[in-house]
């Protein structure tokens, strides 16, 4: 079926552009953009001035498939992403067990055909995600990984990792790592100083990141690997990423929404909904952080999405696991940098969608003729208080329960098919 999206405001993460006009999805792809009449037959959604952009592309999801399914299916989190305006997810393989062979990737490969939207996987680095021997990159690579990644658990043996980044590069196999110094952040909740001194919790020097990303750097400038640190929080890490792009290394960067939108203080009351990995950070981090987004340093925002259970969030605050749930809020929350004028839709849109897109290869995250028709429709300026049991995810550890939000996801579409439209519509 044609279908013909009129009346709409085109975010353009490319031309950096915002504008009025119509859209035409003919076989699952966007057939021509601009100021035309509906194609014969076709199907008409009138999108009243709302705002179309290309689907979020979310890199390190979490899923719980295999061996967590109680905190989050494969299923139930393609759900939870096509009601947030996630058309492609990239899970993470920090699953039990970890997505360390082509045979467990098969699996979930094929447990993810029925979501509704696009479902790629991340593999283990390491065999167990343990940092000591490399799993077998080129089959992974064959079985359908789009990219590398041993996620928070950070190796400790240098030569071991610098061995499986030569041979990722001699694949042009895209390394995902986590810039934190294990030894000096293991068994941290939150950041040090003053906060954490008065609340008596265990807390982790920004320099920890800074230590590690210099590490990790140092690795990519004599393997010559593809690199993509999953999330830089501090401002101290900036000017290292400044001189790795300067030098000429493949290196790429992203950043969670919840290190965007909230900080150190959030914690409060040692509300355990707040804990993170990397722990939240000062404000003048986030600030500094939110403007590298801005000016391209920072390429990429993602959700970090990380379900977890009430057992294992109703715990004291060192105790407690880290994460947060993400899929359904991060638009919302990514509005919250649009009203307050730090960023314009086409600057969110570039580093959510186009930036993803372009680091994985993949031919979506545009607005172009051509292009998937994998799009978004919201209004940014919807507001809502949310309700954490109404999420589809099935753990509900969002740090935003009963908060006063703006930006509504309307409608959904994934190669060109409606995945989700809301009941106001």
């Amino acid at each position: 079926m044609i279908v013909f999206l009129q009346n709409a405001r085109l975010i353009d993460p490319e031309a950096m552009t915002e504008t009025l006009g119509n859209v035409v999805i003919d076989d699952g792809r966007i057939a021509a953009i601009g100021p035309m009449s509906a194609p014969e037959g076709a199907r008409v959604i009138d999108c009243k001035g709302k705002c179309l952009a290309p689907g979020i592309i979310d890199i390190g999801v979490k899923i719980g498939e295999p061996g967590e399914r109680h905190k989050e299916s494969l299923r139930s989190a393609g759900l939870a992403a096509a009601a947030g305006g996630v058309t492609t997810v990239v899970a993470r393989p920090d699953t039990l067990p970890a997505i360390d062979t082509p045979e467990v990737l098969e699996y979930v490969r094929r447990r993810a055909e029925d979501a509704p939207v696009r479902i790629l996987h991340m593999a283990a680095l390491t065999k167990g995600r343990e940092g000591r021997e490399m799993t077998e990159l080129g089959f992974l690579l064959d079985a359908g990984a789009v990219a590398f990644t041993d996620g928070n658990n950070v190796s400790t043996a240098p030569k071991a990792l610098a061995r499986a980044m030569t041979y990722a590069r001699s694949l042009g196999a895209l390394i995902i790592g986590h810039p934190q110094e294990p030894e000096l952040s293991k068994g941290a909740s939150v950041t040090s100083g003053k906060f954490a001194s008065l609340r008596g919790l265990s807390g982790v020097s920004p320099l920890a990141e800074r230590i590690g990303f210099d590490r990790d750097m140092g690795l990519v400038e004599m393997t010559g690997a593809r690199y993509h640190a999953d999330q830089v929080t501090c401002a101290r890490t900036l000017p290292a990423l400044e001189r790795a792009k300067a030098n000429g290394l493949d290196v790429t960067a992203g950043v969670s929404i919840h290190h965007l939108t909230l900080n150190e203080f959030d914690v409060g009351d040692y509300r355990t909904f707040f804990k993170f990995t990397p722990p939240l950070r000062a404000e003048e981090d986030r600030l500094a952080i939110v403007e590298a987004v801005r000016s391209g340093l920072i390429d990429i925002i993602c959700s970090m999405h990380t379900p977890a259970d009430e057992e294992s969030k109703r715990l004291p605050f060192d105790e407690a696991d880290a994460g947060a749930v993400a899929l359904e809020t991060f638009l919302p929350a990514l509005m919250r940098l649009y009203h307050s004028g730090h960023l314009t839709l086409p600057e969110i849109f570039r580093a959510c969608a186009l930036n993803p897109a372009k680091r994985l290869s993949l031919e979506q995250g545009r607005m172009a003729e051509g292009a998937p028709a994998d799009l978004v429709l919201f209004d940014p300026d919807a507001p809502f208080l949310l309700d954490r049991f109404a999420l589809k995810s099935k753990s509900k550890n969002t740090p935003f329960d009963g908060t006063r939000m703006e930006g509504r996801v309307l409608r959904s579409f994934v190669a060109g098919v409606e995945v989700f439209c809301a009941e106001t519509t």
